[in-house]
């Protein structure tokens, strides 16, 4: 039987990766693998989270399962950051899922299982994994454009036409922040266009939001969820905690999924429990159990969130340095949408051809399409790569 499997496509970023690892030359930077970075090169542990851990640790008491939707205190604690009230608590059923992915997944299904005929309208370019994961289950998929090339900003004319075409049946899918892979995101004003349009469409939104925290700060970029959910009757939110408490190896996400009236709340989360049976029964507890550790404790979440607003500083400063030497080598100011973008993505909206280049010549590492991990760089490698883009001729 195994011998009839076929192989499958390679990941281009796990290629990438590899091809990192095997290079010899000891100036060479990683800004391909989606993972924040401090200055040193490492993905540390954040200081709650050691602290949230040691308390878990002396107090519990028992390594039995948590419920199919896994600990309602994680759903409440996390429903709170995200939305904080938004929307009434009663009309929201919540899962707990093996990281971000996981929660992205079960929604996909979800979709399936509540409409066959669904299409899900995904942005161009959107996560890799969104469109791996829908082609997989068969949903069909439709992009709609988001991100001009030659300005790196949201191409919000083509985005609202190709919007246009949705029907009730489909599904709109949106980043809730810090944009994947290009770092360009809608303002309010764009997203009160885009959820007045899903009204009258009556198709159904899903929100894809990792990188609370990490854009503009936790209160702001939950600002765009916050209104989607006070505006529409029903949204599916995917919501992932490896980003901002740091805890990617503990794959801790949740899937929330409102429902127009409260009485619908039992069926939808009998629905998301019966997916996380079939798919993995339990889902895992530490990082759950960190997570609300963390936010349920005034001390923990004032130090955790003091934490998150350093990294998300951090990588604003290196987006501005980064701007200001390309403006300084290139005598240009076309470069000025890396201090505009947010989160731990830009891309530079060049061709593979020349981000070839820049790995031949400097042993700079990016994705093929000029997406970059912003959190890869250092004050001493920012330099090296602005440099590296202007001799490349981007």
């Amino acid at each position: 039987m195994l011998t009839n499997l076929k192989e499958q496509p390679k990941d281009k970023i796990l290629g990438l990766m590899a091809m990192y690892r095997d290079d010899p030359r000891p100036t060479k930077v990683d800004l391909g693998v989606g993972v924040y970075k401090n200055a040193e090169g490492v993905t540390p542990v954040m200081r709650a989270v050691k602290a949230a851990e040691r308390k878990i640790v002396q107090e519990q008491t028992s390594k039995a399962y948590t419920g199919l939707a896994g600990d309602p205190a994680y759903a409440d604690a996390m429903i709170d950051m995200l939305l904080a009230g938004a929307v009434e608590r009663d009309r929201l059923a919540a899962a707990a899922t093996p990281g971000g992915t996981g929660a992205i997944r079960q929604a996909f299904e979800l979709i399936q299982m509540a409409n066959p005929k669904a299409r899900v309208f995904v942005s161009d370019p959107t996560w890799p994994n969104h469109v791996s994961i829908l082609g997989y289950l068969g949903i069909e998929i439709v992009k709609y454009r988001y991100f001009d090339d030659e300005t790196r900003a949201v191409n919000f004319g083509g985005m609202m036409a190709d919007l246009a075409d949705v029907t009730s049946d489909d599904v709109v899918l949106l980043h809730g922040c810090c944009h994947n892979p290009t770092g360009a995101n809608l303002t309010l004003t764009q997203w009160q266009s885009v959820i007045d349009l899903i009204n009258e469409k009556g198709c159904t939104p899903m929100i894809d939001i990792a990188y609370q925290g990490f854009g503009d700060g936790l209160e702001d970029d939950a600002a765009a969820t916050r209104l989607v959910v006070q505006s529409v009757p029903e949204v599916l939110i995917a919501a992932s905690c490896s980003k901002n408490f740091g805890i990617y190896r503990e794959r801790t996400g949740l899937l929330i999924a409102m429902s127009e009236k409260a009485e619908n709340t039992a069926v939808t989360q009998g629905n998301l429990n019966h997916l996380n049976r079939q798919n993995f029964s339990f889902p895992p507890d530490h990082g759950a159990r960190v997570v609300t550790t963390i936010l349920t404790d005034p001390e923990l979440k004032a130090d955790w969130m003091a934490e998150l607003e350093e990294t998300r500083l951090g990588m604003l400063a290196l987006r501005e340095q980064l701007a200001a030497e390309l403006k300084r080598l290139s005598n240009s100011d076309r470069f000025g949408f890396l201090a505009q973008h947010r989160g731990m993505f830009s891309r530079l909206g060049t061709t593979p051809d020349l981000v070839e280049k820049i790995r031949v010549d400097n042993a700079i590492y990016m994705v093929s399409d000029s997406r970059m991990n912003i959190a890869g760089l250092n004050a001493q490698t920012v330099p090296v790569l602005a440099k590296a883009i202007v001799d490349a001729g981007v």
